[in-house]
């Protein structure tokens, strides 16, 4: 397994971990900046300043009891839906690319495509607050043109890693779909 430091486009450290299972078969994991406790607690003690300040006002002890269970709520919201703590691509080049992303509280969302689907993986540029930015993203076959694009799947959109991060992982990508182009190939030469 190699590991690698890397910075997304906000400049915070990221990790990449490569794991090569095969010549066809390689794991990419982006392991995202962990969650500040200083910005959680700013968050929370805003919250609960302001909800004194209501209190102070209005004498009404269900504003603080609101202020509490919606501070609870809402951190249990970001922790389960929003807060992503690690992305990785799963690329095995004769079944096909699994993406998974693991939240904070645990909870994990997995996609898979399968390579029949895959058309290239490509580095895209973007346009973000003002400035550009690169992402990887996979290109889906048009089932009706097959020398066209149905679709575009960006990878690591929460990590959003800088260039140097995604060159890496493009090349080993192109590495496997090269491969299996031309294990592809051969199989159709040898077939009459």
């Amino acid at each position: 397994m190699e590991e690698k430091g890397f910075s997304d486009i906000d400049g915070a450290t990221i990790l990449l971990k490569q794991h090569s299972y095969s010549q066809t078969c390689k794991e990419f994991n982006v392991i995202c900046p962990k969650l500040s406790l200083r910005s959680l607690t700013t968050a929370t003690c805003a919250v609960w300043v302001a909800a004194y300040a209501i209190f102070a006002y209005t004498e009404n002890s269900m504003v603080l009891s609101a202020a509490i269970f919606c501070t609870l709520i809402g951190l249990l919201f970001f922790l389960h839906f929003v807060k992503i703590d690690q992305e990785s691509l799963l690329v095995i080049g004769s079944l096909g690319i699994q993406m998974t992303l693991s939240f904070a509280s645990g909870k994990e969302s997995t996609e898979f495509i399968e390579m029949h689907r895959v058309k290239d993986v490509v580095i895209n540029e973007a346009i973000f607050m003002q400035k550009v930015i690169y992402y990887l993203c996979i290109l889906l076959k048009d089932p009706a043109d097959p020398k066209g694009i149905s679709s575009i799947v960006p990878v690591f959109q929460s990590a959003k890693p800088h260039l140097d991060c995604l060159v890496e992982v493009y090349k080993s990508c192109q590495d496997i779909l090269s491969k299996e182009k031309k294990s592809i190939d051969i199989l159709d030469v040898e077939q009459p």
